[in-house]
């Protein structure tokens, strides 16, 4: 119950806060940021007790009657402050009252049933808004970043707003061996010096493209920095644990998302290793946040706006990978706390329309979803699951590692003065990246085209420089179909070769350092292109393997001389999906998201054995992904489903007041005056208070929430006349006698939750987790035979399980 995100103080400075208020700050997520700043995501007004408020007015009680005169619902009474968590049980409570008295109305007049088939109309709409603008802001990323990355190399003599390939698509002067080169795509030595041969134009070009990484890198953190500390970072994490029922005031809001939009081009153009694909799902996360605000039953309840948000990351994946299916099988197995039925049709639909607003735009000119689609032709053999499990097991230790190396880094820049100086630490990344990555091709493009070019599969005239095979002297050789018969390696394969060897050693320290730096950065394609590189490395040697050894009893029967064996874009394929699925420790998601890369359904079961070889190594050094570890690192208040917790306590053990601690705060039904509960409210930061019978007997009664009650006293005091500080206060059914000549009782019975959830003090520990978790509950009151001994938090809980884990228990931040 400790909170800090509830204060202390009347019901104007819930809305005014004062000076002191503006300089609460914390650092969350790694960035320095402001309790106090809801301008992006106001209070909600319930509508949750507006019902329960006029019931109680009924029977002459009530604050309907006796605090709000003039029958208007008290505005914030049943919301939550920032970093709390919301009460699940009387979210569905709420909306299953809004739900019931929608369907009685409706059989009464022509209007009301309108208003309910509208109503019951208004998520398919949502969806389908939410879909429209991710697709369309996923398309505009794509677009920009495309056009931004190659602006780092030249410019389009025609318009400057060309990118490359779209400059050169109208050129009648391209040859099928330079492709890439027409006279109205300049490289900024030719621009500069007249000439892009010789060392000084390459000098000249490594510079422009250094200044221009700086450049975009700067832009990036300055514009988090300044306008949205929020946008950093991937998003996973904190959606995870909003999705959990955690309150972050402005953190799906207009202004994160506007900035995330544009820093993220800027990321991903300056060269850093990192994606769009994380940040993506926070952006349309926010896209959903902010369509809410249009429908009222989204607006006013938190539990159905999550359902909202649970298909918005599916949406998220869908616009960044062009899976559909993939996208909600991520939101339900890896994001999503709750997940009903009906969440996962309108999350289907939801990512079907994403995908098919970016797929009308079609932002790579391929009529495709993203630049790496491939399409294999040669089946795979029984024999290579040897090296497709050997390619699992690489990507469990880089994911174990990758996670271990990198919580370590997050955890130096937190401790450290390294924290403090952001934009610093960007620039130096990206000039060491940039420095680095220019003189090696593989490095200098950026992480969808390394992917892209990892995943092909070699054509006869394919001019790739992994395609530098020697050519075949007969047409015995030249293979059947589509496909193309194994060939010796040429000089330009073993120059590609080892450039990879050198950008899988370069990317794999580099992204260590990038994610988690203060500018959107996603963890998908540096993860992917890390084991593509390793991949493609495998399969280039299996096939050189297979060409020279077709007499061996591994190869014999099913590889002879001119035949098309062994495939190694297939190779960097499974070799992307082990090192994500041990980064992020996705399944079945994962399998499905490249099955819809690639279009084929063959190899569904290469995919599946590296992806579960790679969890299970993984999970020996660790259970932990890469998101529940930063989630943990930022001390977030987030009960992780999949671990158990198998420790033999007691409620008891974990409840407080402990023994040493001072009685807990409580109120009395009808014997405190309104001064004195008030006088209870400053001196504690509770967020609720258990009601008992009397201080003496201390049987339970209710639960009622501090800023209700804080609310609804200053309401009080304002609009009822005769509440002093001599008031009594009464949450019983019945007044009882009253003096003649003393002031009216504050009866406030309508804010009292009747029916908390308890446990007794001898309920095991793990069955109390199991609870919290699969209701999602804030708190939970502990009693022996009716009598209130305690109280256990979800803060307790974490607290309780980091001692047991031998963690710092004081690295949980927030309740």
């Amino acid at each position: 119950m400790d909170s800090s995100g509830f204060r202390t103080g009347s019901f104007d400075s819930l809305y005014h806060p004062s000076e002191d208020d503006d300089d609460e700050m914390v650092d969350i997520a790694g960035a320095t940021l402001d309790f106090t700043s809801t301008d992006d995501d106001p209070p909600l007004v319930s509508g949750g007790y507006e019902e329960r408020s006029s019931a109680a007015s009924m029977n002459g009680q009530g604050p309907s009657k006796l605090v709000d005169p003039l029958d208007d619902p008290l505005p914030g009474l049943g919301t939550y402050e920032d970093f709390n968590t919301i009460d699940w049980v009387r979210e569905k409570s709420k909306d299953r009252d809004r739900h019931r008295e929608i369907t009685n109305k409706s059989r009464q007049s022509t209007v009301a049933l309108l208003h309910s088939v509208s109503d019951a109309f208004s998520g398919w709409l949502l969806m389908l808004l939410v879909g429209l603008m991710s697709g369309a802001l996923a398309g505009g990323i794509d677009i920009a970043a495309h056009w931004l990355t190659d602006m780092k190399e030249g410019l389009c003599l025609t318009g400057f707003w060309f990118n490359h390939e779209h400059c050169c698509w109208t050129s009648n002067e391209t040859t099928f061996q330079e492709r890439d080169r027409c006279p109205q795509w300049q490289s900024w030595a030719e621009l500069i010096t007249g000439t892009s041969e010789g060392p000084f134009a390459y000098i000249v070009n490594y510079l422009m493209y250094i200044f221009w990484a700086l450049l975009f890198a700067f832009l990036a953190v300055a514009l988090v920095r300044a306008f949205a500390p929020y946008a950093c970072g991937s998003g996973i994490p904190e959606i995870k644990t909003i999705l959990s029922g955690f309150i972050i005031r402005g953190y799906l809001g207009k202004w994160t998302l506007i900035i995330k939009t544009i820093t993220l081009v800027l990321a991903v153009s300056s060269g850093l290793s990192l994606g769009k694909e994380g940040p993506l799902v926070h952006v349309a996360c926010c896209c959903a946040n902010i369509l809410c605000h249009l429908f009222t039953k989204y607006r006013k309840n938190e539990a159905k706006r999550r359902e909202v948000l649970s298909a918005a990351a599916a949406v998220g994946v869908s616009v960044a990978f062009g899976a559909p299916i993939g996208g909600v099988l991520f939101s339900l197995e890896e994001v999503s706390y709750y997940f009903p039925l009906k969440t996962l049709w309108r999350s289907f639909f939801a990512a079907l329309v994403a995908a098919f607003t970016l797929r009308s735009i079609n932002p790579f000119g391929n009529s495709r979803l993203v630049l790496f689609f491939v399409e294999f032709h040669a089946p795979w053999h029984l024999v290579e699951l040897a090296p497709f499990i050997l390619l699992g097991i690489f990507g469990g230790l880089w994911g174990a590692l990758f996670i271990r190396a990198n919580i370590a880094w997050c955890r130096r820049r937190k401790s450290t003065r390294l924290g403090h100086f952001p934009v610093i630490e960007v620039l130096v990344v990206a000039a060491v990246t940039a420095v680095i990555a220019y003189p090696n091709s593989y490095t200098r493009m950026s992480g969808a085209e390394l992917i892209a070019e990892l995943f092909n599969d070699c054509s006869l005239l394919d001019s790739s420089q992994l395609c530098g095979y020697k050519q075949p002297t007969n047409t015995s050789e030249t293979g059947v179909g589509n496909s193309l018969a194994d060939r010796p390696a040429g000089a330009g394969l073993y120059t590609a070769l080892w450039q990879l060897a050198l950008a899988l050693g370069f990317k794999m320290i580099i992204t260590v350092i990038t994610f988690g730096m203060k500018v959107p950065s996603g963890l998908f394609i540096p993860s992917m292109a890390v084991g593509a590189i390793a991949g493609r490395l495998l399969g280039v040697g299996m096939e050189q393997l297979a060409y020279y050894n077709h007499d061996w009893f591994l190869f014999k029967g099913w590889c002879s001389p001119g035949a098309d064996c062994i495939t190694p874009g297939l190779y960097a394929m499974v070799g992307a999906a082990a090192c994500l699925g041990g980064v992020t420790r996705m399944t079945v998601s994962l399998v499905v998201i490249m099955f819809e890369l690639t279009g084929g359904l063959e190899y569904i079961v290469p995919l599946m054995a590296a992806t579960m070889t790679s969890k299970w190594v993984a999970d020996a050094f660790g259970r932990e992904g890469i998101y529940e570890a930063h989630i943990r690192l930022n001390g977030y208040p987030f009960l992780e489903p999949k671990e158990e917790f198998d420790h033999s306590s007691l409620t008891v053990d974990v409840m407080r007041p402990r023994r040493s601690d001072p009685a807990l705060a409580v109120l009395t039904q009808e014997s405190m005056t309104v001064g004195e509960v008030e006088a209870l409210v400053e001196s504690t930061h509770y967020s609720g208070f258990p009601v008992v019978v009397s201080q003496e007997s201390q049987r339970l009664v209710g639960f009622v929430l501090r800023r209700d009650l804080i609310i609804s006293i200053d309401n009080a005091r304002k609009r009822q006349e005769g509440i002093v500080s001599a008031s009594q206060v009464l949450f019983t059914e019945h007044a009882p006698a009253q003096d003649a000549d003393g002031p009216p009782p504050l009866r406030l019975r309508g804010i009292l939750d009747l029916s908390p959830f308890t446990v007794t003090d001898h309920t095991p520990m793990d069955i109390t987790v199991d609870i919290f978790r699969k209701l999602g509950l804030r708190q939970c009151l502990v009693t022996h035979n009716g009598r209130l001994l305690g109280i256990i938090t979800k803060k307790d809980i974490l607290k309780h399980m980091a001692q047991i884990a031998n963690r710092d228990p004081d690295s949980i931040l927030f309740n």
